[in-house]
């Protein structure tokens, strides 16, 4: 008998048919369904607009289902973040780093990743997480908490790649700190291409990030360079 992973396919930003979706449909499993359903309509319209029986139609599951995994609307966006997280790197990583092997280079194709979901999906989706956490962290405590650990792991996956550039870059330079801004700028440049409906000022935030990063790599260079 297969397990619910097994039988689980898991699809965000490459998906069988080309489009940029958010997926994770065991049809064998109700509340895998359900999450599913939710994971669309969320990213498509947010939160607050979506009722439950638009989840029910799209889950094709009735209402006593639902609230027996879910008993209320946010134990289900809870179960949303939570296959987030657990998910970053068959729904995403997996995909952009296809074929990409310079730690440096990942940075890139990280980022090049939300370009190219802005384009296909016509600048009507952003980051998931980035959307819910626009919309409900002022209310929802236990969703905002596990939007941190999504944003915190995506910190800490390009922080690696950092890392593992090794002294390609300064001594002295604070990781942690260039992992995070390299998610501020992901963030920023997604909602000013959504609001311009257009890719220049995130090809603009992303060129002044490589430039930086050239700068340090320069200067680790020289850092590195044997001394007389």
């Amino acid at each position: 008998m297969r397990s619910d992973a097994e039988s689980s396919e898991v699809r965000w930003f490459g998906s069988s048919d080309g489009k940029f979706k958010v997926t994770a449909v065991n049809t064998e499993n109700t509340r895998d369904r359900l999450v599913a359903a939710a994971q669309e309509l969320f990213l498509l319209q947010g939160y607050n607009a979506t009722g439950v029986a638009q989840i029910l139609k799209k889950a094709g599951v009735n209402s006593g289902s639902l609230y027996y995994y879910f008993p209320t609307k946010e134990d289900l966006l809870i179960a949303v973040l939570e296959f987030y997280y657990a998910n970053i790197e068959p729904m995403l990583l997996d995909y952009v780093w296809t074929n990409v092997s310079d730690p440096i280079e990942k940075v890139f194709a990280l980022l090049d990743g939300y370009r190219q979901m802005l384009l296909v999906m016509e600048f009507n989706q952003g980051c998931p997480i980035g959307n819910l956490a626009l919309e409900l962290a002022n209310t929802h405590v236990r969703a905002r908490e596990l939007m941190v650990a999504n944003f915190d792991q995506w910190v800490d996956k390009v922080r690696e790649c950092l890392d593992e550039a090794g002294d390609r870059l300064p001594e002295d330079l604070d990781r942690q700190a260039l992992a995070m801004h390299v998610l501020t700028v992901m963030e920023g440049a997604v909602m000013l291409a959504r609001s311009y409906r257009n890719l220049e000022p995130f090809d603009a935030a992303v060129q002044q990030l490589r430039d930086y990063i050239e700068r340090l790599l320069a200067d680790g260079r020289e850092w590195s360079a044997p001394k007389n």
